[in-house]
């Protein structure tokens, strides 16, 4: 049975997704594939090239560049987290992503993107030799704070706005034991985005994005049911934080970082015995 690793985006609670996926790394723990959305798919790329601490290490000392993350950046090019240097500059010259790892090891790594002309969820498997820098920073370029990202002709932005926890993707993908990593407590539920009237007027040009944005909160509501349901019936394993996160999708403060991604470490650690009892069934 194939087993898969599920991550949830969340902006910097990635923070915690980077803290569980690092004491994976750490107890040498192996996976056939994996599906990342927005944060999840830019802080879960680590574990594919198996960089253990990447994620923490650059976000502590980037948070406060201006070129990484800023109002500033989002008035002069658009994206509040800057496109050239989170998605080239980082990744090819401050804090060197390992492609020729990633390349190498055998585990698939998904994807997830929102079609703003569908309004639907785009899976795209990371494949060896193409840009899939910029299919993750599609992936986690949020509405209003971010351009639409083209590539080969199609359009896309955050994949959460779609399916934010793929599990039925990875299901119908032939993974039937998964690990999913949420980036929220147990008693969170999503509410209707406040800025529906906002999007309604910026997004204008796509009707169908806009109702996937008018249902999201029903739909990620409803994929949580569904979570804890397979969960009960022993297909699927959950982390996630015990209470809110102390951090925002902005953050400047290197302490909030570090905190959030030590609550992750600690809950791993303290998941640690079970996951293993888990896989090993």
């Amino acid at each position: 049975m194939k087993t898969g690793l599920v991550l949830e985006g969340g902006a910097m609670r990635g923070m915690f997704t980077a803290g569980v996926l690092d004491v994976m790394m750490e107890q040498g723990m192996a996976y056939d594939g994996a599906v990342g959305v927005s944060a999840g798919a830019c802080f879960g790329c680590n574990y594919k090239s198996k960089q253990v601490g990447r994620a923490i290490r650059y976000n502590e000392r980037f948070c406060r560049d201006k070129r990484y993350c800023s109002f500033r950046s989002l008035i002069t090019t658009g994206d509040l987290y800057g496109a050239e240097f989170c998605y080239r500059t980082i990744p090819e010259e401050l804090d060197v992503f390992d492609r020729e790892t990633f390349e190498a090891n055998p585990m698939e790594f998904f994807m997830v993107c929102t079609d703003v002309v569908t309004g639907k969820a785009v899976y795209r498997a990371c494949k060896k030799g193409e840009d899939y820098l910029e299919w993750m920073r599609a992936s986690a370029s949020m509405p209003l704070a971010s351009r639409i990202v083209e590539i080969d002709g199609g359009k896309y932005l955050d994949g959460g706005i779609a399916d934010s926890i793929p599990l039925r993707f990875m299901e119908s993908a032939g993974y039937g034991k998964n690990v999913v990593i949420l980036t929220q407590p147990p008693a969170y539920r999503k509410k209707k985005n406040s800025l529906m009237p906002l999007f309604h007027i910026a997004l204008r040009k796509y009707p169908k994005l806009i109702e996937a944005l008018e249902k999201r909160h029903e739909m990620y509501n409803e994929t949580l049911c569904y979570v804890k349901a397979q969960e009960a019936a022993g297909k699927v394993f959950v982390i996630q934080p015990p209470e809110k996160l102390p951090v925002g999708h902005i953050e400047h403060e290197k302490a909030k970082l570090r905190e959030t991604y030590e609550i992750g470490r600690a809950q791993m650690t303290e998941q640690l015995e079970e996951l293993k009892r888990f896989l090993a069934e």
